[in-house]
């Protein structure tokens, strides 16, 4: 995708060289313009940034601009700069769909922080409209959910398979192992992708307003209740719910959400009238639900109901070989969401990486990817660790150590075997070898 700029409009000379100053301090990439008719020359329906500009201008002024550029592309964001009395006009502008606006004279760093969040609205909008697009194809899952082993390669033909039907789905695994990932993506490349997807901790509902904020409620209903509000359920009508571990949910909250999988309809607070719901449900937990069942935590009729289909989520333990892989793809997302430049990871890392247990799944390891491209190491407090401490014979940590660093090479040549042989100064006959040795597999990129 092409790089993220602002477009900044203003006829003040001085003025817009300032802030254009400032905005790339901020690291940002800028384009400025004394008139609006040339920035509308940059505008585009896949344009990849956002437009900050000044209200009163000769020529085309800043209204008529961000009207032009919605025109074009209505989810562009419009930053509108304002002088003192032109706060209402701002404000009407924030009605008719402007993304937000800042008085003049304004701190620099006060207009970059509202620019950087609508470089993230944009950067989501963009993306929702490319998952849309490939809905269904290979990049697109496999982007979400990487990995060359057999579980992961199983998962995402489960994913697709499922995903075009309206069948409720029940998505296992452990904590941080994306769960919610593949909640997300089953709703992404459905016909309910235009449609809202509304996730619901079912650990976390307030117990004095859990029906309300679940079923809505009418005028009346109960103390408080000045006005009707449509409920989680009834707002996300045509698209998806996500019970998010479904396990910890009251019992006799789960007498209710039988109903209402079962009949596809919703009664609100205070009303006899059942309301048609029109919603694919996909529940989450973290462990099997038949040993709640046994014990009575949980109803049997709602769990058959429930897992219609059922996905599990493999640890990162019962999948080690895509760990070095995985964590090069977290670094590359964390370089670009923290603003920095392309980070290369040396091999002994990636061996390192390779080596450790992963209780916290993915999640932990995004951490680790983050804090490595902070520069704060891998762990939450780096203590270097101890081999001789824990026993392990010198022969048995020298093989580790070896078999890290060529998954890791592997791993980051994308499976190609040429670089890895010759960066690790080693012949093609010994790499060879020392994979056959340690079980380690070509990938499906291998090309040399």
């Amino acid at each position: 995708m092409k790089r993220a700029e602002i477009l900044l409009v203003d006829d003040e000379d001085e003025l817009r060289r300032s802030t254009a100053q400032s905005l790339d301090l901020a690291g940002f990439a800028v384009r400025d313009f004394a008139n609006a008719e040339r920035a509308l020359d940059f505008v585009t329906q896949g344009f990849n940034g956002v437009v900050i500009t000044d209200i009163r201008m000769p020529g085309m002024d800043g209204m008529t601009l961000m009207s032009r550029v919605r025109e074009i592309d209505g989810d562009i964001p419009v930053i509108l700069a304002t002088g003192h009395g032109d706060v209402q006009l701002a404000v009407k502008a924030m009605r008719e769909g402007a993304y937000d606006f800042i008085e003049k004279p304004f701190n620099g760093q006060a207009l970059a922080d509202i620019a950087a969040r609508a470089m993230d609205r944009r950067r989501l909008v963009l993306e929702n409209r490319r998952l849309r697009a490939v809905a269904g194809k290979r990049d697109d899952i496999e982007s979400r959910l990487p990995g060359r082993t057999q579980a992961m390669i199983d998962l995402r033909y489960r994913l697709r398979a499922v995903a075009p039907t309206d069948a409720d789905v029940l998505i296992i695994g452990d904590t941080g192992s994306g769960k919610e990932v593949a909640a997300r993506a089953l709703h992404d490349i459905s016909g309910r992708a235009t449609k809202p997807f509304v996730a619901i901790n079912c650990a976390a509902l307030p117990g004095n307003l859990i029906e309300s904020e679940l079923f809505g409620h009418e005028a009346g209903a109960f103390p408080g209740a000045m006005r009707a509000r449509y409920g989680k359920f009834e707002h996300a009508r045509g698209g998806t719910v996500l019970l998010d571990e479904i396990g910890s949910m009251p019992l006799d909250l789960q007498a209710r959400l039988l109903r209402v999988i079962q009949e596809r309809v919703i009664t609100r607070l205070g009303s006899n009238e059942a309301v048609p719901l029109d919603v694919r449900f996909i529940a989450t937990s973290k462990a099997d639900l038949e040993p709640e069942v046994a014990v009575g935590r949980f109803r049997a009729d709602l769990l058959y109901r429930l897992n219609v289909v059922t996905l599990r989520l493999p640890a990162l333990a019962a999948r080690r070989e895509d760990v070095p892989l995985l964590f090069l793809q977290l670094v590359n997302e964390a370089a670009a969401r923290y603003r920095r430049d392309d980070i290369e990871v040396p091999p002994q890392v990636v061996a390192d990486i390779a080596r450790r247990d992963w209780p916290g799944n993915v999640r932990e390891l995004r951490n680790a990817a983050d804090r490595f491209v902070l520069g704060l190491g891998l762990s939450p407090a780096e203590d270097g660790g101890d081999d001789d401490a824990r026993g392990v014979r010198l022969a048995v940590r020298v093989a580790e150590f070896e078999r890290g660093v060529i998954a890791g090479a592997l791993a980051a040549s994308g499976g190609s075997l040429k670089p890895v042989y010759e960066s690790l100064g080693i012949s093609r006959k010994t790499l060879y070898e020392k994979m056959q040795k340690y079980g380690l597999e070509k990938g499906e990129s291998a090309t040399d």
